[in-house]
């Protein structure tokens, strides 16, 4: 079967009618604004607080159990320290005497040194449990603020997903009828740009996407459809007014 040579006219208008649907949809995007990046990035942000929490709430239960163990000690060596006092009145010489009083003094020196560690320790789980209150306050204000941003683009997405539908559609089946090497052009000189126009009318004698100005003998050349022509100055590829305005999009 022969594959059906399209006229420049007829890739022109294909163009046109893809340039006016992408703007479409490209309007939708715009009324979303930086609504999705920020929801995005609100979202990263709520992650990386939770994971905060959740180490430092695993420091606190690290450093309690590491106060309950010197509690354990505590309790240990008072409980030998009166057991040493009771032998000491059962000694039978001088260095038995001696040997029990220094095991007594090493014990004292253990829950002196406990108590210590557990004051530090105490400190130390003060200054945690205040950074998991900011970070459970920043929590809180972060699902605030991303509750309200997903909120509006809810809205805009529930506001626009009929219409939104409607050009995907129409933009597979434009993206179909465009020459495969034009399409690719066109793809790449919209890239280029951020407001995504690839093909453009001539304005008052001027590219209708940078205002470079156009020659007349040129204009004349791109309303007679004989070829595509680009703008010399920012390489959208150009058309004139009367077809331009004729390609409608509902």
């Amino acid at each position: 079967m022969a594959v059906k040579e399209f006229s420049v006219e007829e890739k022109l208008v294909a163009l046109v009618r893809l340039q006016k649907i992408n703007s479409k949809l490209d309007e939708i995007q715009i009324l979303k604004g930086e609504l999705p990046m920020e929801v995005k990035d609100l979202e990263d942000d709520l992650f990386g607080l939770k994971e905060r929490q959740t180490r430092i709430e695993e420091e606190i239960n690290g450093v309690s159990e590491y106060i309950a163990a010197e509690k354990v000690r505590i309790s240990e060596s008072q409980a030998l320290v009166k057991k040493y006092e009771k032998q000491s009145n059962e000694v039978k010489n001088s260095r038995e005497f001696d040997a029990i009083n220094s095991e007594i003094e090493t014990q004292i020196l253990i829950e002196k040194r406990s108590e210590k560690n557990i004051k530090e320790a105490t400190d130390d789980i003060a200054k945690k449990v205040e950074k998991l209150e900011l970070t459970k306050k920043a929590i809180a204000a972060k699902e605030g603020n991303l509750e309200v941003k997903k909120g509006e683009l809810e809205k805009i997405i529930k506001d626009t997903e009929k219409e939104e539908k409607h050009y995907h559609k129409d933009l597979d089946e434009a993206r179909a009828q465009v020459d495969e090497r034009l399409l690719h052009s066109y793809d790449r000189i919209r890239k280029n740009f951020h407001n995504g126009l690839a093909i453009v009318h001539i304005e008052r004698d001027s590219c209708g996407g940078c205002f470079h100005s156009i020659p007349p003998q040129k204009q004349s050349e791109i309303r007679l459809h004989k070829k595509v022509m680009a703008c010399e100055n920012c390489g959208r590829i150009l058309v004139d007014d009367e077809l331009f305005d004729k390609i409608a999009i509902k």
